[in-house]
Order: C-alpha cells, then sequence, then structure tokens
C-alpha cells in the first residue's frame, strides 16, 4: 500500500509566510543524532563507497534496511549498477574512515582492509561496530536524495565496539545505555 500527501507549504511555523531556509533546516536537524554507516559495493569487481548520515531499519519480516543517498553522490549510480550493499557501521575510531569516504574523487579504500562480504561480496570493512549486506530491493527518489531499500542477506556485529554518531556537526560515540 502506498501514501502520499501533497508537499507541505513552503511557509515557515505558523503560517507566517517566510520561507523555510536551508540553513535553519539544516540547524535545527543537527539535533538528531545520526549513524555514520559506509555503504559499499563492488561494481564491476572494483569497490565503492560512500558515507551516509542516514542509514535505518525498515522492517524485520522481511529484514529491510535503508540508507538515502545524494542524488549528487558520484559513487551511488556505481553502488545502485552492483545491485548489492554492504552497510558498514563505523566506531568512533573510525572518523577517519567517515571523511574519506565523503570525499568525492578520492582512492576511499587506499589503506583500508577489507574481506568480501559473504553473500554478495560487497566490502566489509575491517573494524567496524556492524555490518549488514543486502539486495537492492526498491529506490525511490525524494526530493535531492534518494531512497534505496535492501534485503538483508548476512549481518555482523562487535557488541564491544562503540559506534561512531555525527550530532551537532560533530563526531562523538553513542553513549552506552543508563539506569532506569
Amino acid at each position: 500500500m502506498a501514501w502520499t500527501s501533497p508537499p507541505a507549504s513552503p511557509s515557515g511555523s505558523a503560517g507566517s509566510g517566510a520561507t523555510l531556509e536551508a540553513a535553519r533546516f539544516r540547524e535545527v536537524l543537527s539535533a538528531v543524532p545520526t549513524s555514520v554507516v559506509v555503504v559499499t559495493a563492488l561494481d564491476r569487481g572494483e569497490p565503492v563507497g560512500l558515507a551516509v548520515g542516514t542509514f535505518l531499519s525498515v522492517s524485520m519480516n522481511p529484514p529491510l534496511v535503508g540508507f538515502l543517498p545524494a542524488a549528487t553522490s558520484s559513487s551511488f549510480p556505481r553502488i545502485r549498477q552492483a545491485g548489492a550493499f554492504c552497510a558498514n557501521v563505523l566506531t568512533v575510531n573510525q572518523q577517519h574512515v567517515s571523511q574519506a569516504f565523503a570525499t568525492s574523487g578520492a582512492d576511499k579504500f587506499a589503506g583500508l582492509s577489507w574481506r568480501p562480504a559473504p553473500v554478495t561480496g560487497s566490502p566489509v570493512l575491517e573494524g567496524v561496530a556492524a555490518w549488514i549486506d543486502c539486495r537492492i530491493t526498491t529506490l525511490h527518489e525524494a526530493g535531492d536524495h534518494f531512497i534505496v531499500i535492501g534485503e538483508v542477506a548476512d549481518l555482523d556485529a562487535a557488541p564491544e565496539e562503540t559506534p561512531l554518531v555525527f550530532h551537532r556537526r560533530r563526531y562523538t560515540g553513542a553513549a552506552g545505555p543508563t539506569a532506569a
């Protein structure tokens, strides 16, 4: 079942008539902590990847996850062509990996160790907090991004690792459980 509503009015809060500014939008949404994930694939035998700030669990049955790459990404078309991807959840000690994969045009895999994921062969980066190996099932256009849904084929985690989080335009580690 698909449901869509018309786009919201571009006016500001309480009908002020002011246009929603991109800088304000970015500033307010920086209050939402996001996981730092590198999405990788093999395109014609060559590793390709990009850093994403939006990765989410979509469904338990079937097991689905999603990520939202920018429509302007030069790496995403190659991941799309591969038809599969591995979501690598970075650790607090892998900020340099995030920065490398967020840079366009560089050899993003330079100096990094990886192994092929068991099902799709997509690169699993060494030392990540978790990895999720997927086949792309659905792609939607959404403004200046795509919504990519993948069916999980295999996954694993290193529970002792602290995941990297991006919050208020800075990297930090995910806080552990708090006492109730």
